[in-house]
């Protein structure tokens, strides 16, 4: 196959891997900056320019789209929809698990567990938005946030509407969550593939921290996951419509709840904590999704 992986930089963890999982497999592989490619549009014809070239036909590609350039990433992804490449992250799905508030939304319809949620366009009530949420301690979030930036924790109602008031004055949207004191500053990551989880990690908070990320000095371990977690996990990646995400989930006393679903997720902390090789796994689900691909088209074909 001709695969091309969208991402800002080859030298990247997960972008190295992912190559290096194709080539292994004897893929022809490119990297491609999406941010440099150039979209043109006319009838039939959908054509992408990139560093002074066309781009030739490729079979698929896998976006590494970061969440500061998620407009143009999905038109890039859109771009190569229209030529008919397969991609694994869809120029919607990235949309739709980029937008906290309507990601929230799909999952609450779909009866998954969620943190209880408040949003509103008229935060200047906080008094009331926090009891809607249940009270203090509370987790306020930026919705355009990610990697743990524009979280805060706050531990008592005074605080709490302190800090909507000062987001409401800086005209920025926040939702607000319940704090779920018995996850204990942990969360797990479960990784899912194609329908299927092929890595989950338990990341746990440093000490006098309530975010996680690794990158913030959290602590990984591989766990194993329990049945409803798993089906929670694979859920919804599957109402987001992603064939690649990361699901994290807090653990409670109601089970597990989601917190986000993740659309680029990084390789380097769940590989390192599992020892499982997903971008193997990533590789081997595009194939065999390729193929399907080809069978569907050459059915129509014969019914044309």
């Amino acid at each position: 196959m001709k695969i091309a992986i969208l991402s800002r930089k080859s030298v990247l963890y997960s972008t190295t891997r992912l190559k290096q999982a194709a080539a292994d497999r004897g893929h022809a592989v490119r990297v491609i900056d999406h941010m440099q490619c150039n979209l043109i549009m006319e009838k039939g014809k959908p054509k992408i320019q990139y560093r002074g070239e066309i781009l030739p036909k490729f079979d698929a590609i896998i976006p590494r789209v970061g969440a500061s350039v998620t407009y143009y990433g999905a038109a890039v992804i859109r771009q190569f929809e229209m030529m008919n490449v397969y991609t694994p992250v869809t120029s919607s799905a990235l949309l739709r698990s980029r937008d906290k508030l309507r990601c929230l939304q799909n999952l609450s319809r779909a009866g998954l567990g969620l943190p209880r949620t408040v949003f509103t366009n008229f935060s200047k009530n906080a008094d009331d938005i926090v009891k809607l949420a249940g009270g203090a301690p509370l987790i306020i979030k930026l919705l355009e946030g990610t990697q743990g930036l524009g979280v805060v924790l706050a531990e008592t109602h005074s605080a709490a509407t302190s800090v909507v008031e000062a987001f409401h004055d800086l005209k920025a949207k926040v939702i607000v969550q319940e704090f779920i004191e018995e996850a204990k500053g942990a969360d797990i990551r479960a990784f899912v593939v194609g329908g299927k989880v092929v890595g989950a990690m338990k990341r746990q908070a440093k000490e006098g921290e309530f975010r996680s990320n690794l990158h913030r000095g959290g602590s990984s371990k591989v766990i194993e996951l329990s049945k409803i977690e798993n089906t929670s996990a694979i859920l919804a990646a599957n109402v987001i419509g992603l064939g690649i995400a990361g699901v994290d989930m807090l653990e409670s006393k109601q089970g597990p709840m989601i917190i986000e679903v993740n659309s680029s997720p990084g390789l380097e902390g769940i590989e390192g904590a599992t020892g499982v090789d997903i971008a193997g796994a990533i590789i081997e689900y595009l194939e065999e999704s390729v193929k399907k691909k080809k069978r569907t088209n050459r059915k129509r074909k014969k019914t044309t």
